[in-house]
């Protein structure tokens, strides 16, 4: 079972900027997603961004041109940079490694969490 821990979180104001690591204890192989999640409170987890092993990146339509993910196999580390963060940005910040062949957005795909980090927004 691969352990993921994620940190970078924390505390900005609007406009500013974050870096999130996940860093994973086995390197990823095969045909899969590692993505990262968000869910602010009172609201169900939602996907943010998705890396493949191929190298091909999905981003959900509210962070497109801000968000960037990337994957440095040598670390066995996920990490997605956040720029020109909003309030709605606000949440606990889930990285997560997917089942080989599933997609990239559901939740029910992914099998393998990272305990979260938060990130806080304000205006």
């Amino acid at each position: 079972q691969v352990q993921l821990v994620e940190s970078g979180g924390g505390s900005v104001q609007a406009g500013g900027s974050l870096r999130l690591s996940c860093v994973a204890s086995e390197s990823t192989r095969g045909n899969r997603y590692i993505s990262w999640f968000r869910q602010a409170p009172g609201k169900e987890r939602e996907w943010v961004a998705c890396f493949h092993t191929s190298g091909s990146t999905i981003y959900t339509g509210s962070v497109e041109g801000r968000f960037t993910i990337s994957h440095d196999n040598a670390k066995n580390t996920l990490y997605l940079q956040m720029s020109d963060l909003k309030p709605e940005d606000t949440g606990m910040y889930y990285c997560a490694r997917g089942r080989s062949g599933y997609s990239c957005s559901s939740p029910a795909a992914y099998p393998n969490w990272g305990q979260g980090t938060q990130v806080t927004v304000s205006s």
